[in-house]
């Protein structure tokens, strides 16, 4: 089996992003006078879009407040602070450049706008055929479709697709959509939580043994 498509979470596979979220959460709740957030409280919420971290952070702090206004708020500031902090995990420029004869894209619950945008400003944009965000979609991770939609967007088949992330939601929309799946461990899951992965690695580099071995 030769691999044609690798597709990749964004937030906590390819960069690291939380402080940048963490900042604009905060600035959110700090401004309506709510106690902000760490950023290891924050690494368990992200993943689900922005819609679903404002929607923790509410629970967490058990309060109920217009959803609406807190999205708008955090999207607006992190447009303008997207990669304060932010950084590339190491090894994965390297490891894209070395992977280029397959075609890739990033398929994030992010959306599709400030996932560009985060790749642009981090200098990561060139390595990809293809950016989807939540908003592009019917569905979002977990579900399969965004897998699914994709592989077919390339004329490939999902024996030979496999999707790299660090979260059980990846690993779970890959299964479904029949597509081999990689977890990094590195990213903002505890490792029990990327069990049932086809693969784990501990550096993005293995993910080269990986598409090499399929």
């Amino acid at each position: 089996m030769t691999i044609e498509l690798i597709i990749f979470d964004l937030d906590g596979t390819l960069v690291d992003s939380c402080k940048d979220i963490t900042q604009a959460l905060n600035y959110c709740f700090k401004k309506r006078g709510i106690e902000g957030f760490s950023q290891e409280e924050v690494k368990k919420m992200v993943g689900e879009g922005v819609n679903r971290l404002i929607e923790k952070a509410l629970q967490l702090r058990k309060l109920s407040l217009p959803v609406q206004d807190l999205i708008e708020c955090f999207i607006n500031y992190y447009k303008k602070h997207i990669a304060d902090f932010s950084i590339v995990y190491p090894n994965v420029r390297e490891t894209l450049e070395k992977l280029k004869g397959i075609k890739k894209a990033v398929i994030s619950n992010k959306l599709t706008e400030l996932s560009i945008k985060t790749l642009k400003t981090l200098g990561l944009l060139e390595y990809f055929d293809f950016i989807a965000g939540s908003d592009l979609f019917a569905e979002r991770k977990p579900s399969p479709v965004p897998i699914i939609e994709t592989i077919k967007r390339f004329n490939t088949s999902p024996d030979k697709t496999i999707i790299v992330g660090d979260s059980e939601l990846d690993i779970k929309a890959g299964t479904l959509a029949g597509v081999k799946t990689v977890a990094v461990t590195y990213g903002y899951r505890e490792k029990e939580l990327l069990k049932n992965a086809d693969f784990i690695i501990d550096k993005f580099s293995d993910l080269i043994t990986i598409a090499r071995t399929l």
